[in-house]
């Protein structure tokens, strides 16, 4: 039994996980706006009703760049406070059990590759689509981290006058004046309006695809967060731009899916501790 930690600015989910299923699940609200020992205090509160002698170890995600092997992470996306915690070691001497962590959107792949329905494929890129855009790759069968965790940030990548970031996730919304979710009860009712702005969207996806087509060649593509569940309003569009790659044959080959795994990367964040 290990435990899997899905940290974000918005909610902490901590969750006992055996053989890929999730026993207990606890969530709670960041204290997003508190300082660095109030969110530590926060997260050690919720591991521990999970705690017990079968459990072997604590994996966790983090928005953030993480230096993997030391244990720390630096400047975490929704946590003013969090600079450079040393996770790793507060959470080693509280428990006394091994802690790995990593990016969470890294911990999202590692769930989809091992428990998915893709599970097996060679080379996948798992995107995921809420607040920002994060990305990870999967080469050969295993994780690709970068030096520090941050391989594969393509929505810092320029496009337009902005970057794909801006287009691809739920600040394209806001700069529609609505949000992903109304804009998605809107389209599923009929509105034309909506409708135009999840075409506008699936369009500005289908280029962050090509990029992708373009700097990996993968043989899958999975898409997850929020606006994943929105999928069937922007699909078409964004297929119309792939079937404009100039390689027929990879735009044949290649595999877009949503992820059919929940809790994804609660599940991942737990195979941390297994592979560490």
């Amino acid at each position: 039994m290990y435990l899997g930690i899905d940290l974000g600015g918005t909610n902490i989910r901590v969750a006992s996980v055996q053989d890929g299923v999730l026993l207990r699940l606890l969530t709670e609200p960041t204290l997003s706006g508190g300082s660095e020992g109030e969110v530590l205090d926060q997260i050690c509160r919720l591991i521990e009703p999970l705690m017990s002698p079968e459990v072997e170890g604590i994996g966790i995600g983090v928005p953030s760049v993480v230096d993997r092997e030391k244990g720390i992470v630096y400047n975490v996306v929704g946590i003013p406070s969090w600079k450079e915690v040393h996770l790793c070691d507060v959470l080693k001497k509280r428990f006394n059990v091994p802690v790995a962590i990593n990016n969470d959107c890294n911990c999202f792949a590692l769930g989809v590759a091992h428990y998915g329905s893709l599970r097996g494929s060679k080379e996948m890129v798992c995107v995921t689509l809420g607040t920002g855009v994060g990305s990870s790759l999967l080469i050969n069968g295993k994780l690709f981290n970068g030096h520090n965790t941050g391989a594969g940030e393509i929505g810092s990548i320029p496009y337009l006058d902005k970057d794909y970031e801006y287009y691809c996730s739920s600040r394209f919304f806001v700069g529609k004046s609505t949000s992903g979710k109304d804009a998605a009860i809107a389209a599923k009712a009929g509105d034309a309006a909506a409708l135009a702005i999840w075409e506008e969207f699936g369009t500005h996806l289908g280029k962050l695809v090509q990029m992708i087509m373009f700097a990996f060649d993968p043989g899958a593509i999975i898409f997850g967060g929020s606006i994943a569940n929105a999928f069937p309003l922007y699909k078409e569009a964004m297929w119309k731009q792939v079937r404009e790659f100039p390689y027929p044959a990879s735009v044949q080959n290649l595999k877009i899916e949503t992820a059919d795994v929940d809790n994804a990367g609660i599940l991942g964040a737990a195979l941390l501790c297994m592979q560490d």
